[in-house]
């Protein structure tokens, strides 16, 4: 790869921006597989209150997370409006359930700053930082850390 090419790649960064609730969030598009509208999803028994369910992705069933219920601003109470994101970050497939994609961007890695100290473990885990677009904060997350343990939700 040329010089030039490694230091953009090195300084910038593609991600997909959404909301959920009208907040704005945002993870590294090189996580995501695709952007499906919403299809209702089968009920999984005794799972955390954030899976949504189980959905079949042309023959792979995997869970579908309810972001907004993950990200402790309620249960969402999903549309056709409604979109699942397919992400795998490492082994394991899942779906985010958001409201709508809002966006494709690429941004500098300098564009981003540290997530606020809250004292909230949780929030610094699963927010890496924010991002300024126009008048707008987008909060990027962390997908890694988003992604339940596969014993948490009963899936190989």
């Amino acid at each position: 790869m040329p010089e030039a090419a490694q230091k953009l790649s090195a300084d910038k960064r593609e991600i997909v921006s959404f909301t959920i609730h009208d907040q704005a969030f945002c993870i590294d598009i090189g996580h995501v597989l695709e952007i499906r509208g919403w299809t209702p999803t089968t009920a999984l028994p005794h799972a955390p209150d954030y899976v949504n369910g189980l959905m079949n992705l042309r023959g792979t069933v995997l869970p579908v997370l309810d972001m907004s219920q993950r990200l402790g601003l309620g249960k969402a109470e999903p549309s056709a409006r409604h979109v699942i994101i397919i992400v795998r970050p490492d082994d394991m497939t899942v779906g985010f359930l958001v409201e709508a994609v809002s966006d494709i961007l690429t941004v500098s890695n300098d564009e981003m700053t540290p997530t606020p100290d809250v004292n909230s473990a949780e929030t610094k885990s699963f927010v890496e930082g924010i991002f300024t677009h126009g008048d707008q904060l987008i909060r990027a997350l962390d997908v890694r850390s988003i992604m339940p343990a596969q014993s948490d939700i009963g899936t190989q």
